[in-house]
């Protein structure tokens, strides 16, 4: 066989100098007319080893990763012209153990089933990986859309969005619905800090999307799609744009579907500016329509009157890319992975003080510290494991003592917090939950639309409070203050961006009250993070004088002599840390 060398060319890849690989390596082949092809592929969720390069030859495949333009030409001048594996960089094969092999282990691809094994900019790779093949089948044997939401139905599928409302019975109301006009949304409008499961997913493997929507629309009688995604994504965005055009061109959208006659369906893209309130179905169509992206009262839901006051049905990315394998494989070829009430698999994108950071999927019922253990590989610096925050702003931060909690929508909302799309943010011994709580509340209250006043102002209110803590002029009140503004949004907010923002401070009150009065009553941080609530002073029998400290010190607040033990005066002291990284004799402490 030719032997096929494939660099992963997705937003992460590109970031860490992928684009410059495959350009060396093409350059390369050019130069001295090697024979072998040159190929493109996106993430394949390995991220913290990027670049990533996989040589496909006739003993199998191997991927190195952390390949540079020099190690480029070392894998040509070894692998390719001499045949010759370079161990020390491989980081997944079959043919023997890697240092890496974990982080593949106990994952189900289902959803990420063709990202990072297919060019995704190419349909006819897509189709090689039955591609397309459930739209066939539904063609060929003429089934029914209720046999399509049947089938959905039985496969226990429930919205990743967030909700986790089942799938199926989402698309029944948008069926039973009577209408002229049916619209199709996928809603790839991404936003949580931390989160890259929908932009890897459309950089990777859109045409799943599309036929996820395709298939949707044949089964609740819809005409029109919307694609609504943010503008920040233009590689994700420059792949659909291809992917509509080369559906369009083999006849998988426009008028008599594979010659379903009367089934007329296209698909339009709106890229959105990127408010994370649009991720909120209700905003997000009032920006399809040209409105600001505010939320509207329920009822009527999208199901009934949506987009243009038509029935309308929405699913975020993992959904749509979900549904073309369920009704290709059947459902209980999906329902077999997970838990009673949480069917199938789940994507998460592992960030923070992780030391595999990158895109998971795993079934449900797996538990959180096998995701971050077994596949994450562990606390980066091997530090000690302390929380980790699940459904991004929305969602709540979830102590390491209940590590051993299942991933599955009712498992993970009992601890507080809620599964979310799947971010996933690993935080360490280092990491201050009274400042993790005003980072995430600081988001919310920049993303409020401002319609509802105890949003608008409440999440505010909370801030500020927050960062009176944080800077050490908490009140003895405040923890009571926090949770009465919490209870007054949640009760009193329209739309879920509301209602669920002040969980990362409920559940950090909830987990870490300690932490919380250690800041407000001693005035001191245990994490050692907020540098208000610092003091440095110097370890006197390790301090030699060297003066490195002194010299360094912006503001001076530094004295003493050469070979002489030195001072830090803390009424001058401004805690900005710079003593405490510059002196190598470890002579500052902090407390």
């Amino acid at each position: 066989m030719k032997m096929k060398v494939i660099v992963g060319l997705g937003s992460c890849g590109i970031a860490a100098g992928a684009a410059k690989v495959y350009d060396k390596l093409d350059a390369l082949k050019k130069a001295d007319q090697l024979d072998f092809e040159l190929k493109k592929t996106s993430c394949v969720g390995m991220c913290y080893k990027e670049p990533l390069v996989e040589i496909i030859d006739d003993e199998g495949s191997y991927l190195y990763g952390e390949i540079d333009e020099n190690k480029a030409v070392e894998l040509v001048e070894k692998h390719i012209n001499r045949h010759e594996v370079v161990r020390e960089y491989v980081v997944k094969t079959d043919l023997f153990d890697t240092a890496e092999k974990d982080f593949y282990q106990n994952q189900i691809k289902i959803c990420l089933r063709n990202c990072g094994y297919i060019d995704p900019e190419s349909i006819e790779e897509y189709e090689t990986r039955n591609g397309y093949a459930a739209l066939k089948g539904i063609a060929d044997a003429k089934r029914s859309g209720e046999e399509i939401i049947k089938t959905v139905l039985d496969s226990g599928l429930r919205g990743r969005g967030g909700g986790g409302f089942p799938t199926g019975m989402k698309w029944r109301f948008a069926a039973n619905a009577k209408s002229d006009i049916k619209y199709i949304i996928c809603n790839a409008d991404e936003g949580d800090p931390g989160a890259f499961m929908d932009r890897s997913v459309l950089e990777g493997d859109p045409h799943s999307v599309l036929e996820g929507m395709i298939i949707g629309a044949y089964a609740i009688g819809a005409n029109q799609g919307v694609i609504y995604c943010r503008a920040e994504y233009p590689l994700a965005l420059k792949r659909l744009y291809r992917a509509i055009n080369q559906a369009k061109e083999k006849g998988y959208l426009g008028n008599n579907i594979l010659g379903i006659e009367g089934f007329n369906f296209d698909i339009y893209i709106k890229e959105g500016a990127g408010a994370f309130v649009c991720g909120e179905e209700t905003a997000l169509m009032a920006s399809v329509e040209g409105e600001r992206g505010m939320p509207r009262k329920r009822p009527p839901f999208p199901a009934e009157a949506g987009l243009w006051k038509k029935p309308t049905n929405i699913n975020n990315v993992e959904t749509w890319a979900l549904i073309p394998w369920i009704v290709y494989n059947g459902a209980e070829a999906f329902s077999k992975y997970g838990t009673a009430g949480s069917k199938g698999t789940k994507v998460f994108a592992l960030a923070g003080k992780i030391k595999r950071g990158g895109l998971v999927e795993v079934p449900m019922g797996i538990t959180i510290n096998d995701i971050i253990y077994k596949l994450g590989g562990g606390i980066q610096l091997d530090k000690k494991f302390k929380a980790v925050q699940l459904g991004g702003p929305s969602g709540g931060c979830i102590p390491a003592y209940l590590g051993d909690t299942v991933v599955d929508y009712d498992s993970v909302t009992a601890t507080g917090a809620i599964m979310g799309s799947g971010g996933m943010v690993v935080m360490d011994e280092t990491t201050c939950m009274v400042d993790v709580a005003k980072f995430f509340l600081d988001f919310t209250r920049k993303e409020s639309c401002g319609k509802c006043t105890f949003c608008r102002i409440g999440t505010k209110r909370m801030l500020e409070i927050l960062e009176r803590i944080t800077l050490g002029h908490g009140q003895e009140s405040d923890i009571e203050t926090l949770e009465e503004l919490a209870r007054q949004i949640k009760d009193g907010s329209l739309c879920g961006l509301g209602q669920t923002a002040p969980n990362p401070v409920l559940t950090t009150i909830k987990y870490f009250r300690d932490e919380y009065e250690a800041h407000i009553f001693h005035k001191k941080c245990p994490a050692k993070k907020c540098k208000e609530l610092l003091t440095y002073t110097v370890i006197e029998d390790k301090c030699t004088g060297c003066m490195v400290c002194a010299k360094n010190c912006p503001v001076n607040a530094i004295s003493g002599e050469r070979k002489q033990i030195h001072h830090i005066d803390q009424d001058i002291c401004t805690h900005c840390g710079i003593c405490y990284s510059k002196c190598t004799f470890e002579a500052i402490n902090i407390e």
